[in-house]
């Protein structure tokens, strides 16, 4: 019983820690340390230190040999990474949804929401986003597939967050590509779905360039 509670305790903070990286509470490259983590949530030190590593292990924390753990940069060149991992997957599953004809449930409830906010064109437009493909992506059936996927959508929300905090995120063309998609899986074109989506996420990355501000709002416009 004692294990349980321990573990529910530990989810919880890192829940709150996860939650204060995305609407950007803790900043870009800002430290968090086990003392301040035990402080704020009136949590035991081995507690606030397994809340941290969760984190770590989710990559939404860093940390390297005998250094606490910070926020990181997710600059230009991850960015590219990460679309490009995600690409290798989900061109595999809009291909499987086209085949079907099938668009998830879930996922069209994401793009409903996402058309329904964006005239607020705040942080609130991340998680529809995000959504959008996650839901894609549990449709294919693999859990370890959406295990592994999930942790990609977790730094991918991250960068978001942080584009969003240095320009005003626009999901209009976000949710434009988005419905090119669904329309080509609906009429079961899977060459046109693998199509738009690699458009889609090309585009995220095709004009990042290091060390351009700039670049992070053309990003979340793709």
């Amino acid at each position: 019983m004692i294990q349980v509670q321990a573990l529910s305790t530990v989810e919880a903070v890192a829940a709150e820690l996860r939650r204060g990286i995305f609407v950007g509470d803790l900043a870009s490259d800002a430290h968090v340390t086990e003392a301040e983590v035990a402080a704020n949530y009136g949590v035991a030190r081995p507690t606030a230190k397994a809340a941290i590593e969760k984190l770590v292990s989710e990559r939404l924390l860093r940390r390297g040999l005998h250094k606490t753990a910070r926020v990181p940069v997710i600059g230009p060149d991850d960015i590219r990474d990460l679309c490009q991992t995600r690409s290798l997957i989900e061109t595999k599953v809009v291909a499987r949804l086209a085949e079907q004809r099938k668009i998830p449930v879930a996922t069209a409830q994401s793009h409903a929401t996402l058309r329904e906010i964006l005239p607020t064109a705040d942080i609130t437009i991340i998680e529809p986003i995000i959504n959008f493909h996650v839901t894609m992506v549990n449709a294919f059936g693999s859990q370890r597939t959406s295990r592994l996927y999930e942790t990609l959508m977790g730094e991918m929300r991250l960068a978001m967050a942080q584009m969003h905090n240095r320009r005003t995120l626009s999901g209009k063309t976000i949710a434009q590509e988005h419905e090119k998609i669904m329309k080509c899986i609906a009429a079961g074109d899977s060459e046109g779905a693998v199509r738009e989506l690699e458009r889609h996420l090309q585009n995220a990355t095709a004009r990042l360039r290091p060390d351009d501000a700039a670049v992070w709002e053309i990003a979340l416009r793709s």
